[in-house]
């Protein structure tokens, strides 16, 4: 019998990664530096090609493949999704510009923003343009979705694109899974020996770890929110609703997928006495759209970047970032760390065209921020998924003339 290989996840290897870079930034020449410098300045020239041809491919995928049956049910359960995740990406914003201030210190930012001049240059790079802009990409992906979930519903033609574009999204897991995924480390690994040779790692470590405490405390506390809202429409005791949730929430953790965990979420939302119908309906479809864990971590960690590099940001700024985001994550459940991946062409609106750039430094720091909590942020999704089931649960009953309340007791009074 062959022996099993043993797999090292991904957030191993990025930590792996940044002992590296400081490692080899601390000790190794400048010319050493340079070469990974440039090998991580070529892997993100070629990421910056594919990511909107990932967004063409799993948001139109997303939207051609949601039942073309569930009318309204479907058009409210997107706009609580968006909703929550407008709320929880302003809220985040707010929290983290009222505390983060108190540790990233004006010394801290100074000795930052200094050293950011000391950096090194790549030996070279290739340039590489992507084939669609970003805004451009988001527009074609929900042409191409909304029209194919139409063109289906009537039988018309739109078997032959659906299964056409369902290869699309193929070719792109492989690419994602081959390429992408087995180089984020190398991308992060660059990111770090730079900073470290300019002398910027000590200092952005220092506040890397008081961000994640104060951004899983914020995915807890939004979810007890967003349960007691829903508690409070469907007639259900929210703790109760919390306490079946802690399965589902365990699991995300564990796989770091909302797709994976959407068996253990539909038993998690039968056990919440949502009906059969709303939860293979809502779990499902809110696997791909509702993203609330993962705007509070990805607005937080822009206001930790900003306040660090001594960047302008209010609500002006941040509020079209959210607004924009909520919409381009419906790629995020189909990409490995999907969720920063389909920030990543959005963060200019944040950190201006020249700082937010994608093979930039600072695009870099924010997966490296992100991947080190994914498993968090994951685990906050899906457990809203269900809050917003119980309230989608409430309305089709009203609409079938169903008072709610005879389910109350199946969900714990």
């Amino acid at each position: 019998m062959g022996e099993k290989k043993m797999k090292i996840g991904l957030l191993p290897r990025l930590l792996i990664a940044i002992v590296l870079g400081i490692l080899i930034g601390s000790f190794m020449p400048e010319v050493f530096c340079r070469i990974i410098i440039t090998l991580s300045g070529l892997f993100s020239t070629f990421l910056s090609f594919i990511i909107p041809l990932m967004i063409v491919a799993y948001v139109s995928m997303g939207i051609a493949g949601l039942t073309s049956g569930a009318g309204a049910l479907l058009l409210v359960t997107f706009l609580l999704a968006y909703g929550s995740s407008l709320i929880c990406g302003s809220l985040s914003f707010i929290v983290a510009s009222t505390i983060f201030p108190s540790f990233i210190s004006p010394d801290v930012v100074d000795l930052i923003v200094q050293a950011s001049s000391r950096t090194l240059d790549r030996y070279f790079s290739i340039p590489v343009s992507p084939i669609l802009d970003t805004t451009a990409a988001v527009v074609l992906a929900f042409t191409l979705g909304l029209c194919i979930s139409v063109l289906r519903s009537k039988k018309q033609l739109g078997d032959s694109l659906y299964n056409s574009l369902s290869d699309f999204s193929k070719i792109i897991d492989l690419v994602l899974n081959r390429v992408i995924v087995p180089g984020l480390p190398l991308l992060i690994c660059g990111t770090f020996v730079n900073m470290t040779y300019s002398g910027q790692t000590a200092a952005i470590l220092g506040v890397l770890w008081k961000v994640f405490l104060i951004v899983i405390i914020m995915h807890l506390v939004y979810l007890l929110f967003l349960f007691i809202v829903a508690g409070s429409v469907g007639k259900k005791n929210p703790f109760f609703l919390l306490r079946n949730q802690v399965r589902g929430y365990l699991t995300a953790i564990g796989t770091q997928s909302s797709a994976a965990t959407i068996p253990v979420n539909l038993q998690c939302a039968e056990a919440d006495g949502i009906s059969e119908e709303v939860r293979e309906f809502v779990v499902p479809v809110c696997a791909n759209i509702h993203m609330a864990g993962s705007m509070i971590t990805i607005t937080a960690c822009a206001t930790s970047v900003c306040l660090m590099y001594d960047l302008p940001i209010g609500l002006n700024i941040v509020i079209p970032f959210i607004a924009m985001l909520g919409i381009a994550m419906v790629a995020s459940p189909g990409a490995p760390g999907g969720s920063i991946m389909t920030a990543l062409p959005f963060l200019y609106m944040i950190f201006g065209r020249e700082m937010g750039d994608v093979n930039g430094p600072l695009c870099a720091i924010m997966i490296a921020l992100y991947l080190t909590q994914d498993s968090f942020g994951t685990a906050c999704n899906v457990s809203g998924d269900n809050a917003i089931g119980v309230i989608v649960d409430t309305i089709a009953k009203k609409m079938r003339g169903t008072a709610p309340a005879n389910q109350s007791s199946s969900a714990g009074e």
